[in-house]
């Protein structure tokens, strides 16, 4: 495919792409269980307007963009805030990857200056911490170590202990973690790496705007933010709970000293002097904007409401699945987020049968499951998904896995001894996924 002579017009153009985005997955009526955070129409068109209206600004130069400089550094005072802390600074990113880059970044700097005697930095992770974790050991040459998770899917305090050496710099835990939707038990992990006057890491990019907000309606949640002491870092995200459009993450730190070890700067180029913040240079305004406009939008009310109905939701659907013969929610799920598995039937071959009915749930592994995030998004679909759900194990018990579906791929990916087999199919996937073809369908994910 080559640059077109010459150009098309507007609407010719957008109305191809409108034709294309009718087989992406219907997000905007609750189909759709990662990926997007839709807080309804007024929420888009705010987001649209803000993110338009700032189009052409760069976050770079907060000199050339001083309406930049103040949205976002009202972003993070209020996420300070929300975070438990009115003494924290930090920055926005363009996602949790780039947060827990950062945080990763800063953690390995401030043990070269503050631990010279570390030569080989290693940070703890629980085996469920993202895998952005993963990334960051690899770009910046960290040694992950891994901690088992606990009977109830919280990692091992004691392993956790057992496995910190001299060369251990940061300990992260997740609030909560991606695949049960549990939160780490944070005051412990954070209470080791004060005892080796080391860092912790709380990975909140899904938790940090909906965790404040549970206890206003009345649940309990375990203590995970900067008011526990020995937490040194948080990773937030505004594009997920905090609805806002894509590209708006914050990495927060307990205090601006921390934070000076994730800048970068240079002083000797003859373009000029050179400073950043993050990982980016240049930094599109219009998503640093959106997540200003929406915050002042929504405020606490907003949020607490948002919250609310998704997990209202949430119990609904999960109380629905340990209803179902065969079916049982994984751990006990601190907030929205949760999966589940199926000791009688293949679950997988139940996601192929879900996908049948419009239904689109991730899969995960070890050990095999079917994973939701609950939002806003998902009001009032919990009769309609447990109805499809029960006819889904029905017919896989019955039938067995339909043919052509997933579940035998899935199945054995999430088995094969050789993982370095499965690394290779996963970068299969990702040349294919780039390369132009006629039929505009998305490839299948491996």
């Amino acid at each position: 495919m080559k640059l077109p002579e010459k150009g098309r017009p507007h609407e010719a153009l957008l109305a191809e792409m409108r034709a294309l985005q009718g087989g992406d997955a219907d997000w905007r009526h609750g189909k759709i269980f990662s990926l997007i955070y839709y807080a309804g129409d007024d929420v888009v068109e705010l987001l649209k307007d803000a993110y338009a209206t700032f189009l052409y600004t760069n976050g770079l130069s907060p000199a050339a963009f001083p309406s930049i400089r103040k949205f976002e550094s009202e972003v993070l005072a209020m996420t300070a805030s929300l975070l438990g802390s009115s003494e924290a600074a930090g920055n926005m990113t363009s996602g949790g990857t780039e947060s827990i880059l950062m945080a990763t970044k800063t953690a390995r700097d401030w043990a070269r200056a503050q631990r010279p005697e570390v030569r080989e930095p290693e940070m703890l992770l629980p085996v469920t911490a993202h895998p952005a974790f993963e990334k960051a050991a690899n770009y910046f040459d960290v040694k992950p170590v891994h901690v088992p998770v606990d009977d109830d899917y919280r990692a091992d305090v004691a392993a956790a202990r057992e496995a910190l050496t001299d060369n251990t710099i940061v300990i992260v835990g997740s609030a909560p973690c991606y695949p049960y939707g549990t939160i780490d038990p944070i005051p412990a992990l954070a209470a080791l790496a004060q005892e080796r006057g080391i860092l912790c890491h709380v990975d909140a990019c899904v938790g940090g705007f909906l965790l404040p907000f549970l206890p206003r309606l009345g649940y309990e949640v375990p203590p995970w933010d900067f008011s526990v002491p020995g937490v040194t870092s948080i990773s937030a995200d505004q594009h997920k709970y905090g609805y806002s459009a894509r590209g708006a993450s914050t990495v927060m730190y307990r205090n601006k000293e921390l934070r000076r070890y994730q800048f970068f700067s240079y002083a000797d180029w003859p373009g000029g002097l050179y400073g950043s913040p993050t990982m980016a240079g240049s930094r599109p305004g219009g998503a640093i904007a959106a997540a200003w406009a929406l915050m002042h939008y929504l405020g606490e009310e907003g949020y607490t409401r948002l919250v609310g109905v998704s997990m209202e939701t949430a119990r609904e659907v999960m109380d629905g699945v340990n209803a179902i013969p065969g079916l049982q929610v994984l751990g006990k799920p601190d907030a929205s987020v949760f999966s589940f598995t199926s000791d009688t039937v293949d679950i997988f071959a139940v996601g192929d049968e879900m996908d049948k009915r419009g239904w689109h749930l991730d899969r995960q592994q070890m050990p095999p499951k079917l994973h939701m995030v609950v939002t806003f998004a998902h009001q009032g679909i919990g009769p309609q998904f447990l109805a499809d759900l029960r006819e889904s194990v029905a017919s896989v018990a019955t039938d067995g896995p339909a043919p052509g579906g997933s579940a035998a791929m899935y199945g054995a990916l999430g088995t094969m001894p050789d993982r370095g087999s499965v690394d290779r199919v996963i970068r299969d996937f990702l040349d294919s996924s780039t390369e132009p073809r006629e039929d505009p369908q998305p490839a299948e994910k491996p």
